[in-house]
């Protein structure tokens, strides 16, 4: 049972978070918007986009007669799409996400929410409206969302392992779900089965630590989950090797499967590589179709 202490030492702890969270994502998005494309599309807009050369079907009113008398080609003026999509994130805050296997590398949880915050300023700025799934935090645009994702990104889920959240679906929006996939893959299974019949098409992100995709334990060794839900002991752990690493992939082509049947992307993500290289994918991914990524 928590006590007015308990809360309030719970409270200083989620506030000290913030500010370095805030910080270290509006580092990141800055770094990676230097180099990367944007979101623009064409569609209907006033701004600019870019001149193409005219194919079949094209109106004759599309031809901008000004640039295709510099040449032997007509070319159609393109304008920017205008409208703001809507971007909804799913970050797992289940206490599986709070492993490292050396202190030299981020938590899986410390990197599932600077790439969610990171990601999320890169859409503000770009003009999206950016919330999380289900009802908590519905999507808006402007800086002060920043701030509203970045307090629930710094709240902890007790349980071992979280289902994706999947109310509150914005219909034809696009969502980004991010964590380590342990649990129970129904849960994935059905978010996605949802998302996709609302035509919700996203990015799946699976973000793992180096050791559970190398499995180094050998001799005597006790596997204890985060949330202490689990353990196992074992005299010879590396014997289970072979068996784990098969039902790893075994988990990464039924999550790829998910993601072709519904219509969504699925990436790959070791917390030693770098958030940047991560940050940037998960941007392109956005407007990207299906398809799979390491």
């Amino acid at each position: 049972m928590n006590t007015p202490l308990t809360l309030r030492a719970d409270a200083e702890d989620q506030a000290s978070r913030l500010p370095a969270l805030l910080a270290r994502a509006e580092h990141l998005a800055g770094t990676v918007l230097l180099g990367a494309h944007g979101r623009r599309r064409a569609g209907v807009g006033d701004d600019f986009w870019q001149y193409r050369p005219a194919q079949m079907g094209d109106s004759r009113r599309m031809i901008d007669h000004r640039r295709s008398a510099m040449g032997d080609q007509e070319f159609v003026r393109e304008r920017e799409w205008q409208i703001a999509q809507s971007v909804m994130l799913w970050v797992d805050q289940g206490a599986s996400m709070r492993f490292s296997s050396e202190k030299s590398l981020p938590q899986k949880a410390d990197r599932a929410r600077l790439l969610g915050l990171a990601l999320a300023i890169m859409l503000l700025r770009g003009g999206e409206r950016v919330g999380l799934t289900g009802t908590a935090l519905p999507p808006r645009r402007g800086n002060p969302q920043v701030l509203r994702l970045a307090e629930m990104f710094c709240q902890d889920d007790e349980t071992d392992y979280s289902p994706p959240e999947h109310r509150a679906m914005i219909p034809h929006a696009r969502a980004v779900f991010i964590s380590d996939f342990m649990g129970d893959l129904d849960g994935v299974q059905t978010a996605l089965t949802k998302a996709a019949d609302r035509g919700v098409r996203g990015v799946l992100y699976h973000v793992l630590d180096p050791s559970e995709e190398l499995f180094p334990f050998t001799g005597r060794t006790i596997f204890e989950s985060v949330g202490g839900t689990l353990r196992h002991e074992t005299l010879k752990a590396n014997d289970l090797k072979d068996r784990y690493l098969e039902r790893l992939a075994a988990r990464k082509a039924e999550l790829q499967r998910l993601c072709a049947l519904t219509g969504w992307q699925y990436g790959l993500h070791h917390t030693d590589h770098s958030a940047q290289s991560a940050l940037l994918w998960l941007y392109g991914a956005l407007d990207a179709r299906a398809g799979v990524a390491a």
